[in-house]
């Protein structure tokens, strides 16, 4: 086989250089969009139910959330510049992993200008986080990563069971039809995720949203009037909203990005290792965190949220191998087409609230299982399961006894900044006890299974 043929022929799909088949190319970049496509507009029409947005600025938070997703996934495609992108094999996008912080500035009161200002100062810390991972690494080792992104999937379980319930608040709140459509849409991307082969197995999300919607109609639960008034063309706005920098919402997503930059790190060196055999090294890292970082804070700009790596793809990428950058671009290409077509994003924002339920409360399941996989990487020691039992306690304990920190005497930013989310406190108290809790020597780590090896050699000759 010819240098030529593997770097233009089908070949090159498992390369990062060269121009394979446009028809191997678009079936291979089109299951990873209809893998993560839900999971990019649900955490935006989330956040719309949270400040109660109209149909247009609904459309509008969607339309933002699709632009973004396609901006840092061709940015990490190419790392067109020295430190920004990783060019690696990553899908990036709005992702579930600030939702809980983001709901609790919502509920709590905050403006959605001062979520937005939060975002650019949090994704400036991420930039700065970025440029100096080499020297700030050793403060996240993988039982504080893992208790954190654990954190952020249980804190989303509530999410997930009330928007299967109708929406709280809402005439379908807590009513057989809204269990019935949410249940099947549920049994739809479990069969087909489990049992499902190709395309229905990698798009189960989808098609399950399909299925949901439909059996949604007799119901009453769609409404696409927003659809005709929609445009069908338009560019993001600059600035929708006011701008605020309250200091509350700053250090709380200034505290909640560093966590989310380490997913990042996560999920990069699994796709990486899953599809090239390597680890990327510190200035991919670096890029990746860089790039996230900076599109967020175009976000904030434009009216959108924070964009994360994509767990769901990572899966995609290291069962096929498909690494071309050409294949991201594509990618990034479908979801800048979604997102330029506002009566597209108006048709999704009118999915209704138990299919959404329905459909994504296996993710939050997987984000949680990702979180006890990294924990558990070196083994589930002493030291390990005190550090996340002790982190797990404070964070979800504080955050689901409301208004434990906002006594008298107490300082104003103490509950919104530590209390208002479960994932600051428990990474607060992750790095501390990490820092404080001595090392458990490898041999010690493994003295026990020794033993027990030991005595699975002896005692059979011995009875012998």
């Amino acid at each position: 086989m010819t240098q030529e043929t593997v770097t233009n022929g089908t070949e090159a799909l498992f390369t990062r250089e060269g121009m394979p088949p446009v028809k191997e190319m678009i079936p291979c970049a089109l299951q990873h969009v209809l893998a993560s496509f839900a999971g990019i507009i649900t955490p935006a029409v989330i956040m719309a139910g949270v400040y109660g947005f109209n149909s247009q600025q609904s459309t509008d938070i969607i339309q933002v959330a699709l632009i973004l997703s396609a901006i840092d996934t061709a940015l990490q495609a190419f790392a067109p510049f020295r430190r920004i992108g990783g060019g690696l094999p990553i899908v990036m996008g709005v992702s579930f992993a600030f939702l809980p912080a983001l709901q609790a500035m919502g509920a709590s009161g905050f403006s959605f200008g001062a979520l937005l200002g939060g975002e650019i100062v949090g994704g400036a810390v991420a930039v700065l986080f970025g440029l100096a991972y080499s020297k700030i690494k050793w403060l996240f080792p993988p039982v504080v990563t893992g208790t954190v992104i654990f954190s952020i999937g249980v804190s989303l379980y509530p999410t997930a069971v009330k928007y299967m319930a109708g929406g709280m608040g809402t005439p379908l709140w807590g009513t057989p039809q809204a269990w019935c459509v949410a249940l099947i849409t549920f049994a739809v991307v479990f069969a087909l995720a489990n049992f499902g082969k190709g395309t229905l197995k990698l798009g189960s999300v989808f098609f399950g949203m399909i299925v949901g919607m439909i059996v949604s109609i007799p119901f009453g639960m769609i409404d696409f009037s927003s659809v005709a008034t929609a445009q069908v063309f338009a560019l993001p706005k600059l600035m929708p909203y006011a701008l605020e920098f309250d200091p509350e919402v700053c250090i709380t997503l200034a505290v909640v990005f560093p966590m989310v930059a380490i997913q990042v790190i996560g999920d990069v060196s699994a796709a990486c290792l899953g599809s090239i055999d390597r680890m990327p090294t510190e200035r991919e890292l670096s890029g990746a965190i860089v790039s996230q970082g900076l599109t967020s804070m175009v976000g904030g700009l434009l009216g959108g949220l924070p964009t994360s790596a994509l767990g769901q793809n990572v899966g995609i990428i290291c069962s096929n191998k498909v690494v071309n950058k050409w294949v991201f671009v594509i990618i990034a290409a479908v979801f800048a087409i979604a997102g330029l077509f506002p009566q597209l994003s108006a048709v999704l924002s009118a999915i209704p609230q138990p299919v959404i339920g329905g459909a994504t409360v296996g993710v939050f399941g997987t984000i949680t299982m990702n979180g006890v996989r990294m924990f558990t990487r070196e083994g589930l020691t002493q030291r390990t399961t005190t550090i996340v039992g002790t982190s797990v306690v404070f964070g979800l304990g504080i955050w689901m006894a409301s208004g434990c920190l906002a006594g008298e005497g107490m300082p104003t930013w103490v509950p919104t900044v530590i209390g208002s989310n479960a994932v600051t406190p428990t990474a607060i108290m992750a790095i501390v006890l990490n820092l404080i809790l001595p090392q458990t020597p490898v041999v010690a780590q493994h003295i026990d299974a020794a033993k027990d090896a030991a005595v699975d050699l002896v005692l059979p000759e011995s009875k012998k």
